[in-house]
């Protein structure tokens, strides 16, 4: 049975980077007691690719002998970009041995662990509550939510129904990451600059959709702290600044235009270095795996809460012509108005 610590910390979980050294022996192919994964929402690519790493038989003892069994296929209702992948998703995740189900609530019965990704983050709440009233381990693709009022209701949720619960994008995994930030070997962080794409959707915050794989990678190298962020926006590019404790300066930019892709600079104390390239997705799925069979999740909620901060702060900014706005303001807002209704 897989163990529930509620979200306890290790000696990384500020930077989240937990994936050296993920050896879970052999395992059959068979699926054993308490391995069983469940996927919600087969909108996302994310759906397709996870499931042809983690099924893989040749892999198995990489993550766990965690397997994906069983998917309930919805989903985003309105995002006709994901909407549209839908059918064609639940045939091949037929056609690789995935049961699909008709609810979450049938989902749930046949299943140990979960994986929500549904692309549309206005439905994550509302489908965590569901995963956590059953006391199932939940991960929760990015974004966590579409808004931080949300997010900061999943982990009040999580916490009262004492449900592990992680999430994170697989950015944090980039390949110089655990080097920088866990190895120190550039010494101290004094700043980072990071950039991905940034395609907007207009049911989200403008960060919130794609924005999220940079801002991750940031805050993975600079930590929490930050208290304030100014945002300056073109059609094409973002740039948000934000002030961490000891006047240490994080950037991100937005990418919309010209060639893009994932990456940024870490500035230490004895060096500049490079974050480095995409690291694909089965770094994440080991620290995925872990967490299932532990229940410890690596990112803490405080650090996934500031990512989000950060990020409607942005949007504040941006409302108000560019002017830095204090994290604290905007996090206490949205607490304000969180409402339980679970």
């Amino acid at each position: 049975m897989v163990r529930r610590t509620f979200l306890k910390t290790g000696a990384l979980a500020g930077a989240g980077l937990l994936t050296s050294g993920l050896s879970f022996g052999k395992q059959d192919n068979k699926v054993a007691d308490g391995r069983r994964v469940g996927m919600i929402g087969l909108d996302t690519s994310h759906s397709i690719e996870f499931t042809k790493i983690m099924n893989n038989p040749d892999a198995a003892s990489d993550f766990g002998g965690y397997r994906i069994v069983a998917a309930y296929p919805h989903g985003s209702k309105d995002i006709e970009s994901s909407v549209s992948r839908i059918p064609a998703y639940t045939t091949q995740m037929r056609e690789m041995g995935v049961e699909i189900v008709d609810s979450i609530a049938e989902l749930l019965k046949k299943t140990d662990v979960i994986m929500l990704e549904t692309n549309d983050g206005r439905l994550h709440l509302e489908q965590a509550i569901e995963v956590f009233k059953a006391r199932k381990t939940l991960f929760i693709d990015k974004p966590i939510a579409a808004s931080l009022t949300d997010a900061i209701s999943i982990f009040q949720a999580a916490k009262d129904f004492q449900v592990p619960v992680f999430t994170t994008s697989s950015m944090r995994y980039m390949t110089n990451m655990d080097d920088i930030v866990a190895q120190k070997s550039i010494g101290n962080i004094l700043g980072a600059s990071t950039y991905s794409p940034c395609t907007l959707e207009q049911t989200h915050p403008d960060f919130y959709w794609y924005g999220v794989h940079g801002v991750e990678m940031l805050f993975t190298v600079m930590g929490t702290g930050c208290r304030r962020v100014s945002r300056v926006q073109t059609e094409n590019t973002e740039i948000a600044v934000g002030v961490w404790d000891n006047d240490r300066i994080g950037t991100f930019r937005g990418l919309r235009s010209g060639r893009t892709g994932f990456g940024g600079e870490a500035y230490g104390e004895r060096g500049i270095k490079s974050l480095g390239g995409d690291p694909g997705y089965a770094p994440l799925l080991k620290v995925v795996a872990k967490f299932f069979q532990t229940g410890i999740s690596p990112v803490s909620p405080e650090e996934t809460i500031e990512i989000f901060t950060f990020m409607e702060a942005a949007d504040e900014s941006k409302r108000r012509n560019g002017i830095a706005v204090n994290l604290e303001e905007i996090r206490q807002k949205a607490q304000s108005q969180v409402k339980k209704s679970w």
